[in-house]
């Protein structure tokens, strides 16, 4: 079993008695991450475009299809939503460019990636889990715990 994958609580860990929230409540809870679902892929591309631009002055499709695993025909099809969306702006065989939408929505979501990262090392997981993990987390949290986490990290810095 790798690091990453489910493993039992310890029993000291599991929280008894933790009853269903209310209808309402729970209605949100999924909505929510509904939600989440439908921009996470969308954020994750815009980010990842944007990391390429800062650190290597250029965003290429090949570069995307191989950072996240899927084919070149994948990331076309996901190149052309975000053009609609006016999120990117690309040219046949040229880098892709973020538009100004898409530079804020790259921004904040490596800010919301870095809090949880930085949050999850200040724990101890180990980095290479801390990536892994932060890379869903980012989408599903809310404001109030990115800004809890973002507190307990600053102070818990060496």
């Amino acid at each position: 079993m790798s690091d990453h994958e489910q493993q039992p609580l310890p029993p000291t860990s599991r929280l008894s008695g933790d009853a269903l929230p209310p209808v309402e409540q729970h209605a949100q809870q999924y909505e929510t991450v509904r939600n989440a679902h439908e921009t996470e892929l969308i954020e994750d591309y815009v980010e990842l475009i944007g990391d390429l631009l800062r650190h290597r002055g250029e965003a290429r499709a090949a570069d995307i299809a191989t950072r996240m695993a899927v084919s070149q025909a994948t990331v076309s099809k996901m190149i052309r939503r975000l053009n609609e969306l006016g999120l990117v702006t690309s040219r046949p065989y040229r880098s892709l460019f973020l538009t100004e939408e898409g530079h804020k929505m790259a921004e904040t979501s490596r800010a919301r990636h870095d809090i949880v990262l930085h949050f999850l090392r200040a724990l101890g997981v180990r980095d290479t889990t801390a990536r892994i993990d932060a890379e869903g987390m980012e989408h599903h949290v809310s404001d109030e715990t990115l800004t809890i986490m973002q507190r307990f990290t600053e102070k818990h810095q060496p």
